[in-house]
């Protein structure tokens, strides 16, 4: 059974599609054009009642949420493609805490400069220098912790690729790319070598075929 992803040119389905390439895992893409409004068409919100991307069918299971939807492969086909939890349980709990992290500490930040930065241009409303200031601030005391952990293992999680580390991808790739602010992952020497290993893998080379994150 292919596997259906919707809006594939966003970040957030971004992150599954590298976790469906990783776990080897056959599927297709739905476009969903949220300019559009797409994400509010009726027959959408059946499948997603909160008009968010991305969405996934799998046969009749349907599921939301990315990092809900990754961490249900990478369980489902453990044994299949890149093994992103880990070998123990004490290493799936580091690749959680990672996830967590990612979702509670690192993402908000980077998500506020790229509503501020990215979409105020193109949505039409005004962009906020001091909520732009304040996430670069945040944002570079949360990469001060990674440089910290990354001085001592080679991805989040250890020394084994995880979800912890793909869950990054989409939204990094704004950061050093489209935002313009590299500087903030290059300044720091275990964060830059942890960004060009990462984001070198084929896997992403993959999904940015797809377009870069929009």
């Amino acid at each position: 059974m292919v596997v259906k992803v919707y809006g594939p040119s966003y970040a957030s389905p971004k992150r599954v599609l590298v976790c469906l390439v990783e776990k080897e895992i056959e599927f297709e893409t739905i476009p969903i054009d949220l300019f559009k409004g797409e994400h509010k068409d009726p027959e959408f919100l059946k499948l997603q009642p909160f008009g968010a991307v991305p969405v996934i069918q799998d046969g009749d299971y349907t599921l939301y949420e990315s990092r809900a939807i990754i961490r249900y492969y990478a369980e489902k086909y453990k044994s299949q493609g890149t093994d992103l939890l880990g070998k123990t349980i004490e290493e799936r709990g580091l690749v959680e805490q990672w996830l967590e992290v990612e979702a509670q500490n690192y993402h908000p930040s980077i998500d506020n400069l790229v509503i501020h930065i990215l979409f105020a241009p193109v949505q039409g409303f005004p962009s906020d220098p001091k909520i732009i200031q304040e996430s670069e601030e945040k944002l570079g005391k949360v990469l001060d912790v990674y440089e910290e952990r990354l001085s001592k293992s080679k991805y989040l999680a250890g020394d084994f690729f995880s979800l912890a580390d793909l869950s990054h991808l989409p939204f990094t790739q704004y950061l050093v790319g489209a935002i313009g602010k590299d500087y903030m992952i290059k300044s720091r020497k275990h964060v830059s070598a942890w960004w060009d290993d990462i984001s070198n893998r084929p896997s992403w080379k993959k999904v940015l075929e797809f377009g870069a994150p929009f």
